[in-house]
């Protein structure tokens, strides 16, 4: 049964693209399963990497997911705030520090990891 018109998607895409294009959105959503279910690096690693190539898009929804879900991992807001700082030599500063709020906003909405 397809999913109706009311259903969360994870991301603000995900609605448009599946009316448009359900087989599409349902490929895509088994590719990035895929490389969810990468054995390495470690999760939490793993999503410290996703949220700084959300950094370097500018895409605050993203940045704010993956600090969210590296904190649900064990990562501390030093590690999130330094993954963050090492993007300054290759794509400035603006972008590192319009991504600070995003990630300290996604980071104290998750529980922190055992809890």
């Amino acid at each position: 049964m397809p999913p109706s018109k009311d259903t969360d998607w994870t991301f603000p895409f995900e609605g448009p693209l599946h009316q448009v294009f359900p087989a599409l959105h349902e490929a895509q959503n088994a590719w990035l399963a895929q490389i969810d279910s990468l054995r390495a690096p470690d999760r939490k690693t793993h999503e410290l990497i996703r949220m700084v190539c959300t950094v370097i898009l500018r895409n605050p929804e993203g940045v704010r997911r993956h600090a969210m879900l590296a904190r649900e991992v064990g990562a501390t807001w030093e590690e999130v705030v330094g993954s963050i700082m090492l993007t300054l030599p290759g794509f400035g500063l603006l972008p590192a520090v319009s991504a600070l709020p995003h990630a300290r906003e996604g980071f104290e909405a998750a529980p922190e990891a055992g809890a």
